[in-house]
């Protein structure tokens, strides 16, 4: 199956070569859906899958963005420009309504959510295993283009435990992060504030490389069911030291 292919490829199309000394410093950054949602793209994931249907919910402040997926899945992308050096955290608030009919991301066949705020991360590929290495070989084979070392992606699950690290079944490279769980909160604004750094560690067992960017997702292209997700605030924001 190569929907892990196809969603690297789709999600930062940029390269991931850059080595963390390059990176720029830390610098807060409230990324924003304003007018035209400034700075944000839409990206599918492939031809052969349907779209999520992306749109502002108020033309003015709050600004709030709602995912509509009906048996579909695409991404909507903030790209840097350059590389930046991991903040210590990154917040957001996001509402759903309800679950997702059917959905366990442990189980690759039912892997949907109604919300996903998600990170990638630059890195060292000739570090990673032989096996992997062949995944991103293989890959940019398929896509023309290098890959995010890592994809950290904050979900909210239908009954996993919050904490809880879920790691793809297409590769070591991206792994889940439980941030909200159940249907405690649904149809009410969820903040949701974590040490970014912390959770890499936590999900790969090594320190971060730099940031490349952040995504957001609601998807229910394995379930064939229908979901929608809002967000809005997505904030990063550095330590004393990093500014410094």
């Amino acid at each position: 199956m190569k929907r892990l292919t196809v969603f690297f490829s789709a999600l930062f199309l940029m390269s991931s070569t850059i080595l963390a000394m390059a990176a720029d410093p830390c610098q807060n950054r409230s990324l924003d859906f304003g007018e035209n949602t400034a700075g944000w793209e839409h990206v599918p994931l492939s031809k052969f899958k349907k779209d999520t249907e992306y749109s502002l919910v108020h033309p003015d402040q709050p600004k709030v963005l709602r995912g509509t997926a009906v048996s579909s899945a695409s991404l909507f992308v903030y790209r840097f420009q350059t590389t930046m050096e991991v903040p210590e955290t990154i917040s957001w608030r996001w509402k759903t309504d309800a679950l997702v009919t059917g959905a366990d991301n442990r189980d690759k066949e039912r892997e949907d959510a109604p919300l996903r705020v998600m990170v990638a991360f630059d890195g060292d590929q000739t570090r990673l295993p032989e096996v992997e290495k062949k995944r991103f070989r293989r890959a940019k084979a398929l896509s023309g283009r290098n890959l995010p070392y890592a994809l950290l992606m904050y979900i909210w699950s239908d009954h996993v435990p919050v904490g809880t690290v879920i790691p793809s079944a297409h590769t070591g490279q991206v792994k889940m992060l439980v941030a909200a769980s159940g249907s405690e909160g649904l149809g009410r604004w969820q903040k949701v504030k974590r040490n970014l750094a912390d959770d890499y560690r936590q999900a790969f067992a090594a320190d971060p490389g730099p940031v490349i960017g952040v995504a957001v997702m609601t998807d229910t292209d394995n379930t064939r069911t229908t979901a929608a997700g809002e967000y809005t605030d997505i904030v990063l924001e550095c330590s004393d030291a990093a500014r410094n």
